[in-house]
């Protein structure tokens, strides 16, 4: 991934050194965790070679402080300071290397979650398995919002909003990918959930109507009489990469699981496809969302 942003003040005007507007310094307001194993990975390479924080700022025509920044992962470091950084740890490539991976932190995104959402913007099939709340790429504003204002401890208003904004931005993927089929199996009971009142309830039905209409995208309701049930141990997330690597995450309480391994993932996909016979056809499922509008 390549680097952006301007960061790192330059020290003593030296050669190299580039005047900076002091607001392009600022840290990172959410620091990634790519960020921060880049700036352990500096500062584990910095100690081996037996250099301080002021060392190593006057190899790299840095301050200290931007050097100290860096290693906390407070900081996007520029293209210059890698190379530079590079040069005086031992030229490796390590550094380099490290860096294509760096991203910013991504504010509404739980850090567990952050790397699947990035997975999911270049996946070339995504499919979701839900039964404890509408999905997040359906999901209304009003409903979004319903569900932060339920988070325990509580949020404060930015950070609510910042969720609320972030869950909104991933939504944009079902339209900027209209190639991408987006399947979804959602719960009957999920659906019935009037969270946020009954006029939250009747937007999110609508929501879901909308959003699935596209014939990229496919909802199927698991109903509550069915007799039959693969998924029984949780949600379930699958994609498939452009490479054609297929990747599977699970998510709980305060946690997420990415999961690679070819074997767990062949056992998850299966559960997933029979799930898929277990459920509504999509026109039964559209019908059985309409008539729950007309209850609302």
């Amino acid at each position: 991934m390549d680097i952006v942003g301007v960061e790192g003040e330059a020290a003593g005007g030296g050669a190299g050194a580039r005047a900076v507007p002091a607001g392009e310094w600022e840290r990172e307001p959410h620091p990634s965790d790519s960020l921060r194993t880049f700036g352990a990975f500096v500062q584990a390479l910095r100690e081996h070679a037996g250099l301080s924080r002021v060392d190593l700022g006057a190899r790299v025509q840095y301050s200290k402080h931007t050097v100290e920044s860096v290693e906390l992962g407070r900081r996007m470091p520029d293209e210059t300071f890698v190379e530079r950084a590079e040069e005086a740890l031992g030229n490796t490539g390590a550094l380099r290397k490290a860096a294509r991976h760096l991203t910013r932190g991504e504010a509404g995104l739980a850090a567990w979650f952050r790397r699947w959402a990035r997975l999911e913007r270049e996946a070339v099939s995504l499919c979701t398995y839900e039964c404890r709340l509408v999905p997040g790429l359906l999901q209304s504003e009003g409903y979004a919002r319903a569900l932060f204002e339920n988070r325990i401890p509580l949020l404060t208003d930015e950070q609510l909003e910042a969720q609320v904004e972030a869950r909104m931005e991933r939504q944009r993927m079902l339209y900027e990918r209209p190639t991408v089929p987006f399947h979804f199996i959602v719960e009957e009971a999920v659906l019935r959930r009037r969270l946020g009142g009954a006029e939250v309830w009747r937007e999110q039905l609508n929501q879901v109507l909308k959003h699935t209409a596209p014939r990229h995208v496919t909802l199927q309701i698991m109903p509550l009489e069915a007799e039959y049930h693969s998924c029984m141990d949780g949600p379930l997330r699958l994609l498939e990469t452009p490479e054609g690597r297929r990747l599977a995450y699970s998510e709980g309480q305060e946690s997420g699981r990415l999961i690679g391994d070819s074997k767990e993932v062949r056992v998850l996909q299966q559960r997933y496809d029979t799930l898929r016979s277990q459920a509504l056809h999509p026109k039964d499922s559209r019908a059985l969302l309409e008539r729950l509008r007309g209850e609302a």
